[in-house]
């Protein structure tokens, strides 16, 4: 059976089907060669489920306030604000690239969108100041996979509504890793620039009367994420509500440029990322309904038992394969095809539920940037324009090693992650 599923899984991607279809066609071919009832019947009340789950309705949320960030010009102005701020560092405008990623990513909750939005408005730097492109385009794609780590994470809320986990500690967890990893990939342009100096390019002119005029403009991004993650853990708001909430915060910040074709666009923008989610959701929910209906995730569990390896051996070969599937696969519908079936056998052996999804978020981060197949690559890619793909892949190489350090630091020292969910729980 586990075959079976493998099979038709890989054989469908390899034909580009939609990943939406793939689910779909692997959970009804599951139910014709596998289960004695017509799980097919049940399709229709999945999908009415998923599509009116609470805490789901926070996805098309966050997505609406990525557009409102993007659309109105807060995102540029914030990417000026930490130009003055951190382009003395080696590696000049690539620490802004991260810096601006780091703070889009504390208010969209999407890796794309902050890879697509961050790199529009820095790739015209590229030339005006001499970088090396490889590089600076590696720090674009590198700090978009950031926007699923930070909170509000849409890829957290889809994580705790599979496994049932609580999406409020999830954002807490993910909150000094995140910032860890922000602080690798700062080192890492670091030590590049140092090491080939003539990659760094030419450093912006800034001075302190520059720095503290530019403050305002990182205004809106905080007051945004002060209130939407401080209504949550003020027990005003739940993830659903607090996503509403910085919505009107986002309208009411970008009032001065609302205009018709605007809204048109945000709109626009969010009905097509949302649908795709959602489609990839259903189809998702279908075939983990009929993979418990027909035993398969029991057969996972006991197999993986039976192996006799260790907790942590057989941790270390669920991170090789994400790592590996992560190559091929695209990151949203393999974190859906795949935790169902993988959550229950590391929890069983032991390890926290929170825990174990920020890294599975930083294991999806990586797939993100590593080829053939990382999203972030062909959107940095699409925007700039111009050149070959594999520029882009090969200026991510240096941090998909900085990822891959942090998934280390995180399974030596787990308390990076469940350090604030504790602290707070006492």
């Amino acid at each position: 059976m586990i075959g079976t599923t493998i099979v038709i899984l890989l054989g469908l991607l390899a034909l580009s089907v939609p990943v939406a279809g793939v689910l779909a066609v692997v959970g009804l071919s599951l139910d014709y060669l596998f289960s004695f009832l017509p799980l097919r019947f049940a399709i229709g009340e999945l999908s009415w489920a998923v599509s009116t789950d609470v805490i789901l309705v926070a996805v098309p949320l966050y997505i609406l306030l990525g557009e409102f960030l993007l659309r109105s010009g807060i995102a540029e102005r914030m990417y000026g604000a930490m130009t003055h701020w951190l382009s003395w560092l080696p590696g000049g405008l690539m620490h802004s690239n991260i810096g601006t990623c780091t703070m889009f990513s504390a208010v969209s909750g999407s890796s794309v969108a902050t890879a697509a939005t961050i790199g529009t408005i820095a790739v015209g730097e590229i030339r005006r100041y001499g970088y090396n492109e490889r590089f600076f385009l590696g720090t674009v794609a590198a700090g978009g996979t950031l926007g699923i780590l930070i909170p509000p994470s849409i890829n957290m809320i889809v994580y705790g509504v599979l496994t049932e986990t609580s999406i409020p500690q999830l954002y807490l967890a993910g909150m000094i890793p995140g910032l860890v990893l922000a602080s690798l990939f700062a080192i890492t342009v670091i030590i590049g620039c140092v090491a080939r100096p003539e990659w760094g390019g030419r450093r912006p002119e800034t001075d302190w009367s520059k720095r503290w005029r530019s403050l305002p403009d990182l205004i809106p991004p905080l007051i945004i994420f002060v209130i939407v993650i401080g209504s949550i853990y003020g027990g005003i708001a739940t993830p659903t509500e607090s996503a509403a909430l910085g919505v009107i915060i986002a309208m009411a910040l970008a009032a001065r440029r609302i205009s018709w074709p605007m809204l048109r666009a945000v709109a626009e923008g969010t009905m097509r990322s949302t649908a795709m989610i959602m489609a990839i959701l259903i189809g998702a929910y279908f075939l983990n309904f009929v993979l418990s209906s027909v035993g398969l995730a029991g057969k996972v569990n006991a197999f993986v038992l039976d192996v006799g390896l260790t907790p942590m051996e057989t941790l270390l070969v669920v991170v090789l394969f994400y790592l590996v599937l992560g190559m091929f696969m695209e990151t949203l519908s393999m974190m859906i095809a795949t935790v169902p079936l993988i959550t229950p056998v590391i929890i069983g052996l032991g390890f926290d539920p929170v825990w174990f999804g920020v890294l599975v978020m930083l294991l999806i981060e990586t797939a993100l940037i590593t080829p053939p197949v990382g999203v972030n690559l062909f959107v940095v890619h699409g925007v700039r324009g111009r050149g070959q793909l594999h520029d882009v892949m090969i200026g991510a190489v240096p941090f998909v090693v900085a990822l891959i350090v942090m998934v280390a630091l995180l399974i030596l020292f787990p308390k990076i992650a469940l350090f604030v969910p504790e602290a707070l729980a006492r």
